[in-house]
């Protein structure tokens, strides 16, 4: 029997598997299985985790069981692995939208739900997730469990499940606005004369440099903007530009967005 096993082999399930492995967890203690059995093959000789193209056989044979599966397919996978799966298993689920209350209902009383919203960065060990689960279900050891395996792909912050799709809306789905940025910044730049990979890689270096400048120093956003803009220079010119042109209103606009979706899945 597997300690954590995965339904589910696309872009968070692979990132999350890399994560555990590089982080002390042995193959051994991995199992996935996948719709695409040569993906399987593949995952299997990159890593040495073994597979089994049977969601209901992967289900059986693990404590943890996350499930990295789109949310159009949760209902036929629930309905597939119900009969599986040992009393107590823990079910990890990693889609928008898809509540405790949701699982449990599909699947029973039997096993113990946590709800998480990783993203894309944990590709490189550098994911935020939110995690919400009832507490009061789970031992302390696994507890610490859960934190190792989700720290094992970047950070981690606990949340009211009511704040999960404010979770997609704040880490989940913003990597995809944070890479538009990114590019329309360096066309701008490639506009003004730079070449195309050193405008990439300018731009990309002084996102991950602001980021961590939040992180690390504590300050308001607002105020490190301010250290940037002295008066009357080009920096608050440029600021005075992205209003007009609605920079914030757009990016909390697309944040409605994301939230209500998550509200309609």
């Amino acid at each position: 029997m597997a300690l954590i096993g995965f339904i589910g082999m696309g872009n968070m399930g692979s990132a999350i598997m890399k994560g555990l492995l590089s982080h002390g967890f042995a193959a051994e203690e991995l199992l996935f299985t996948d719709a695409d059995a040569r993906l399987c093959e593949r995952v299997t000789l990159e890593t040495g985790v073994a597979h089994t193209l049977d969601n209901r056989e992967c289900a059986g044979q693990v404590k943890y069981l996350v499930l990295a599966v789109k949310p159009q397919y949760y209902a036929g996978v629930l309905k597939e692995i119900r009969p599986a799966g040992c009393p107590g298993q823990i079910v990890i689920s990693i889609a928008p939208g898809k509540t405790l209350a949701y699982l449990q209902e599909e699947l029973g009383d039997e096993r113990r739900y946590v709800r998480a919203m990783p993203n894309t960065p944990a590709l490189l060990g550098e994911g935020m997730t939110g995690v919400s689960y009832d507490s009061a279900a789970f031992t302390d050891e696994e507890k610490e469990m859960l934190s190792r395996f989700f720290c094992s792909f970047g950070k981690m912050k606990l949340v009211e499940e009511r704040l999960m799709d404010a979770v997609a809306c704040a880490s989940g789905s913003s990597p995809a606005y944070v890479y538009m940025f990114i590019e329309a910044l360096a066309d701008g730049a490639v506009k003004c004369g730079l070449s195309r990979k050193d405008a990439y890689e300018m731009v990309a270096q002084t996102v991950l440099g602001s980021a961590k400048m939040v992180l690390e120093t504590g300050k308001h956003p607002g105020e490190l903007k301010d250290m940037v803009c002295s008066p009357g220079g080009t920096t608050i010119a440029a600021v005075e530009a992205l209003e007009q042109w609605g920079f914030r209103n757009s990016i909390m606009k697309a944040t409605d967005a994301c939230y209500d979706r998550c509200r309609s899945i």
